[in-house]
Order: C-alpha cells, then sequence, then structure tokens
C-alpha cells in the first residue's frame, strides 16, 4: 500500500446535550493514502461530516468534544496540537469544501479578498514579490547588450538582480497585495472559473452555484493542500453542474498531487471517482474496500442493503429494495452491533458485543461476525 498521509484510530466525539450524551463517533479506525480519493458514504447521522470536523478540530465546543483516539498526521497526532498549531496547518496542510457555499462565503466581501486572506495568511507572498522582480530585471537584461552605450545600464541591472538574490527588501502592504491578488487569479483559472479577472472582483451573490462552489474549491487549494475534505461537495447542485464539479476535483488531484476524502451519501459519486470507500453505520465504519470490490461484492449486511436500494437500469421493478427499520439513536445505542436491530443475519452474538474490524482479503476489511469464527 502507498504511504498513509492520514491514519484515524479509535476516534471518539460526542455531543454533550440536555437530553443525554449523543455518540456520535464511537471508536472509528480509519486510513487515507497519498494520492487517492477515498469515499465516506453512509446515510444521514451516521457520522460522516462529525468525522470530518473532528479530523479539522473543528467540532464546536460545546457541546461536542473529542473523548479519545489518534489522529496521525505525518508522524504527529493532531489531537495533541495547539489551536495555534492547527491554524497553521487548517488551509494549507490540510482544507475542507463544505456543501453549501453560501454559508461559508462572506456576502460583504469580494471572492478575491476571500481567496487572497488564505493566501496571505499561509504563503510567502514576499517571496513571490521578489521572484516577479528577478523575472523582470532578468528580462530587461535580455534586451540589453554589451555596447558601450548600454554597458552603465546593464552593470546597474546585474547589480540590482544581485541585490534582489542576496538581500531582499521589505515590500509595501500594497505590493503584498498585488502578489496575493495574482496568486487568487492564477488559482481561479486552476479551478477553471469563469473570467477569473472580473470574478475577484464580484460578491458571492453575483456567481451562480457552480462558481462560488469554484470558488470555495479554490480557496481549499490555493495553498497545495495534504489532503483535501470535500463535504457533500455537490448537494445543492444541478446535475449538470455536479458532473463539472466532480471531474473539477480529478483533475485537480493529479495536477496538485493531493488526496481527497470525500463525504457523500451517493454511490453514484462514489462509483465514478472514488478509489476507495468506507461505509458508515451510526458512528462505526463498518467496512471499507476497494471501490470495484465494494461495489462487486459487499459484505456488511447493511453496504448489501445501501447498493440493493439502488436503481438499476437493466432490471424492471415495481418497488426498490429497503433497509427495515430506522437509524437508531445515538442517545441510546443499540448493544453491540449497532446494526443488528434492521439486520436480516442477526445471531445472539450481535447484541453482545460490537464485532472487530478484520480484514477478509487484501484491501477487503468488514466488522461483522458473518465472517469470524465467534457465531454463537
Amino acid at each position: 500500500m502507498p504511504e498513509a498521509i492520514l491514519s484515524v484510530r479509535n476516534l471518539k466525539t460526542y455531543f454533550f446535550t440536555y437530553a443525554g450524551v449523543v455518540r456520535a463517533l464511537e471508536g472509528i479506525d480509519l486510513d487515507i493514502y497519498k494520492g487517492e480519493t477515498l469515499g465516506l458514504v453512509g446515510e444521514t447521522g451516521c457520522g460522516k461530516s462529525v468525522t470530518s470536523l473532528s479530523i479539522m478540530r473543528l467540532v464546536p465546543d460545546p457541546p461536542g468534544k473529542i473523548v479519545g483516539g489518534e489522529i496521525m498526521y505525518k508522524g504527529e497526532d493532531l489531537l495533541k496540537k495547539s489551536e495555534e498549531e492547527m491554524q497553521q496547518i487548517r488551509g494549507s496542510k490540510i482544507t475542507m469544501v463544505f456543501q453549501d457555499p453560501m454559508t461559508f462565503l462572506n456576502p460583504v466581501l469580494t471572492i478575491g479578498d476571500q481567496v487572497s486572506e488564505v493566501i496571505a495568511l499561509h504563503e510567502d507572498l514576499a517571496r513571490d514579490v521578489v521572484r516577479s522582480r528577478i523575472d523582470e530585471v532578468e528580462e530587461a537584461i535580455k534586451q540589453l547588450d554589451s555596447s558601450s552605450s548600454d554597458r552603465e545600464r546593464l552593470m546597474n541591472r546585474l547589480k540590482e538582480l544581485e541585490a534582489l538574490k542576496d538581500s531582499p527588501p521589505k515590500f509595501s502592504r500594497r505590493e503584498l497585495k498585488k502578489a496575493a491578488l495574482r496568486r487568487t487569479i492564477e488559482v481561479l483559472k486552476l479551478v477553471q472559473m469563469p473570467s477569473p479577472e472580473k470574478a475577484v472582483k464580484q460578491y458571492p451573490h453575483e456567481l451562480s452555484g457552480g462558481m462560488r462552489q469554484r470558488a470555495i474549491i479554490a480557496m481549499a487549494l490555493s495553498c497545495s493542500p495534504d489532503l483535501l475534505i470535500a463535504d457533500e461537495p455537490t448537494t445543492s447542485l444541478d446535475v449538470t453542474i455536479q458532473a463539472q464539479i466532480l471531474q473539477l476535483l480529478s483533475e485537480l488531484k493529479k495536477k496538485i498531487g493531493s488526496s481527497i476524502l470525500i463525504i457523500t451519501h451517493d454511490m453514484g459519486i462514489v462509483a465514478e471517482i472514488c478509489d476507495r470507500v468506507g461505509v458508515m453505520y451510526a458512528g462505526n465504519v463498518i467496512e471499507a474496500a476497494q471501490t470495484k470490490a465494494l461495489f462487486k461484492n459487499p459484505l456488511h449486511p447493511y453496504t448489501q442493503g445501501l447498493l440493493k436500494a439502488i436503481p438499476k437500469l437493466h432490471r424492471d421493478v415495481q418497488e426498490l429494495e429497503i433497509i427495515p427499520g430506522s437509524v437508531p439513536n445515538l442517545i441510546y445505542p443499540p448493544s453491540g452491533c449497532r446494526f443488528h436491530p434492521r439486520c436480516p443475519f442477526r445471531m445472539n452474538i450481535c447484541d453482545k458485543e460490537f464485532p472487530s474490524f478484520i480484514e477478509i482479503e487484501p484491501g477487503h476489511s468488514v466488522a461483522c461476525y458473518l465472517y469470524t469464527e465467534k457465531k454463537t
């Protein structure tokens, strides 16, 4: 297997409410490898978004709190880092695209100002200005020759170039802002924003839904992060724009080499762009596999139910199959395997203790007593 960019181990996140303790994540394990797209799927309320917020250390406190586990990023546990250290990681090393861009874009700031702010916070803009000036001087030197009339100007330019490389000057706020704006236009071009020079001067309400989502993706990718978390990135978009955004994410992953964690309830999105997929149910990851392997041979009864509920174009049916019952109340979750009240293969042991997450075949793991020897 390739190198793991992020490893989550036994992560537990609870919400302490007046009604009781909501055990939103109950000991999940998750690996995200370098250069891959991992899909995290499951029905509403299973803990997908809480997982992403926990990784980013953005769980609202109160009432939420990460009460246990590890989130290992490049050998360091993010749960042990201070808020100041996390601020340096968010937006530069690990970034997030949210499902409703209007909620997360400031309505009184232009798109250019908002993307530039991220760049200014995490990038060395002075270096960009120096690089730009060096390019200008080098281009000017090319235009000069060694004739006596140009010799003095040539020597002055060479001295200027040497000074820029040896001891870069301090730059004004205006010059740094210009550099940030140039970078903003470049990253908007990267996400295929129509007329990026015009878009930087516009406010969020002046853009379409797809353009706003591109602006959010531009903010997330402006510093070439190691990991991009996309939480339902196409939910509020029409089908045509959804396809464009998904294609854009796939292309950007190849261009900048980032890994992607995409959170969705749409198995069609998973089939289209994900290399691997993890299936969540009621705060637990209950199956993980390569995407093709999961669709070809789903192991967990819940995963089987999800796939059976998808309409088949080649099959004429009157009614789709459903998973009986409803999602459990996570204040009073079922004992043992949380899916056992709805499971058609329930055994006596299922309500006594949660099954171990075991590898059944290379790269395909499941938490279910159907695949263990302990079937009493």
